[in-house]
């Protein structure tokens, strides 16, 4: 196989990646509903239904019995570029489902489908930047099957296999690209249970190498990139009967990315939820995203940049098992100077986030 001589095509990759739908930068949070009410906050510690094979794997030892949960997110996203009012966000839709089974009193097994990473931008074929981008689609598939083990009444561990497809097209003018591949990482994780009203979680994903391959404009074409890994630490915490509290601190490596000039990047979270009844919930929560792309490595495929969650959910049970989840979430992106090619201006972005899921547990 030829690989391509494109001299932006890394770039463009790294792009297409750098504003994927939730979180600043690479990482996406956006992988149930029961944690859009509080802008993912405590997402490694509150294990109250079986996404947490996403975001902890250990904490499948809080859930006893079988737990099934699936459920899906939607993102309608706004960027409009100035000057001339061309709007080049699209409506995106990330499902998942999430199963755990209690094996032993101390042993859990769990796995997760979904879709990590996800991007839409299209744009006017005769607009300011189409040399720059047209159209930019991504799409990954992610299979992680997971295991926990409780080591006593505090300290639970958790191992998770991740197994990533992901397809990538990208258009320009003149240019079409279209790669994919199947490569594998991992995940781990711990949740301390400090007492019946206090947990802490942390969790690691492992950055995930895509030797990418297909077609540009109908020549064999081939680019490597990494995946960054993060790690994040989270508390979850009962003040009351009715209040709980939780927190999260997440941090992605992207200088770790070869050939790319980035920085690292954090995201924090705080959320709380109210015990309406013994049936309903109700949740808000706050994020910050800080962007890991400056004003200089900016460019049309996705226009990134640093995010403020403001988020509200609820849920309701139904019986013994039945849980429904719902959450919305208004994302404001701070304006984004970019000058890539004849694109030279700023980006008016902002997006709306709403997701419902469905768990039970037996």
């Amino acid at each position: 196989m030829i690989k391509t001589t494109m001299r932006t095509l890394p770039a463009m990759l790294l792009l297409a990646f750098s504003g994927v739908s939730a979180a600043a930068g690479f990482q996406s949070l956006e992988q149930n509903a029961s944690g859009l009410g509080t802008a993912y906050a405590g997402s490694a510690a509150v294990a109250d239904n079986a996404s947490t094979v996403f975001f902890n794997p250990a904490a499948m030892t809080q859930l006893a019995g079988f737990h099934f949960s699936a459920g899906v997110v939607g993102v309608s996203e706004r960027h409009d570029f100035r000057p001339g009012s061309v709007d080049g966000g699209e409506n995106m839709a990330l499902p998942n489902a999430y199963l755990t089974w209690q094996l032993t009193p101390n042993f859990s097994a769990g796995i997760g489908i979904s879709r990590p990473f996800m991007l839409d931008t299209r744009y006017p074929a005769g607009w300011l930047g189409a040399a720059e981008g047209i159209k930019s689609e991504l799409e990954t598939v992610n299979i992680n099957p997971s295991v926990a083990y409780k080591l006593n009444d505090t300290v639970s561990l958790g191992l998770g296999l991740d197994y990533q497809r992901m397809d990538v097209q990208l258009t320009s003018t003149g240019n079409v690209l279209k790669v994919d591949d199947n490569a594998l990482g991992w995940n781990a994780g711990a949740l301390f249970t400090l007492s019946p009203a206090m947990r802490v979680g942390v969790a690691y994903r492992s950055k995930i190498e895509h030797d990418l391959s297909g077609r540009l404009n109908g020549a064999a074409a081939r680019t490597d990139i990494d995946t960054p890994a993060s790690f994040t630490l989270s508390v979850w915490q009962q003040v009351s009967d009715r209040w709980e509290a939780m927190g999260d601190l997440s941090y992605t490596r992207w200088n770790a990315i070869d050939g790319f000039d980035l920085d690292n990047s954090w995201r924090l979270a705080w959320g709380a939820a109210y015990k309406y009844s013994d049936s309903a919930k109700l949740k808000f929560g706050v994020a910050y995203d800080r962007s890991p792309v400056s004003d200089s490595k900016r460019g049309v495929i996705m226009p990134d940049n640093d995010r403020l969650w403001l988020s509200l959910g609820g849920q309701w049970k139904f019986g013994r098992a039945s849980v429904v989840d719902v959450g919305y979430a208004y994302r404001y992106q701070r304006d984004a100077k970019v000058a890539d090619g004849a694109a030279v201006g700023k980006y008016d972005s902002a997006a709306h986030v709403v997701g419902v899921q469905y768990s039970v547990g037996f």
